[in-house]
């Protein structure tokens, strides 16, 4: 049994280490392709927090179009000695401004305003106009628009 052959290393032997350019080569790669991850995940967190204040506006808007739907609009009516009731005025849906309801860890308040547009558009039809204006990240203002068609006593 030959001794000195497994132990001496020979030339294939040699030839089957790294050399520091490839070394170099593999950790730079490493470095860029831990460096995208981290970059989506940035990313990923920053839509996730665009995508729920822009549901959370939404939602604020559709809230007040509500408020709209559910104010009484009766012109032919009888009520308290005058011809008719007619609650879906500007004057009942003033600017409104507050914070969007989502989770808060801290002081990551988002404020938004709710602007309410009531506009006649036929003797006995109004449309109703909800802007839910908010920022971001930064990044902004944002406008969520919600619309809708008004008859009397609906």
């Amino acid at each position: 049994m030959n001794l000195w052959r497994s132990i001496k290393p020979g030339r294939k032997q040699l030839s089957l280490a790294f050399t520091l350019a490839e070394a170099m080569i593999s950790i730079a790669v490493a470095a860029i392709s831990i460096g995208g991850i981290l970059y989506g995940f940035i990313l990923f967190g920053q839509r996730a927090e665009w995508s729920t204040c822009s549901t959370a506006a939404q939602s604020m808007a559709m809230r007040r179009l509500e408020q709209t739907r559910a104010a009484k609009w009766d012109p032919l009516g009888y009520y308290q000695g005058t011809n008719g009731l007619d609650e879906v005025v500007p004057a009942n849906f003033p600017v409104v401004i507050t914070n969007l309801d989502i989770p808060l860890i801290g002081t990551n308040t988002v404020r938004a305003t709710n602007t309410t547009t009531i506009t006649l558009v036929y003797t006995n039809l109004k449309m109703v106009r909800v802007d839910c204006v908010w920022s971001v990240l930064s990044r902004g203002p944002f406008t969520n628009t919600v619309i809708t068609y008004r008859a009397p006593d609906q």
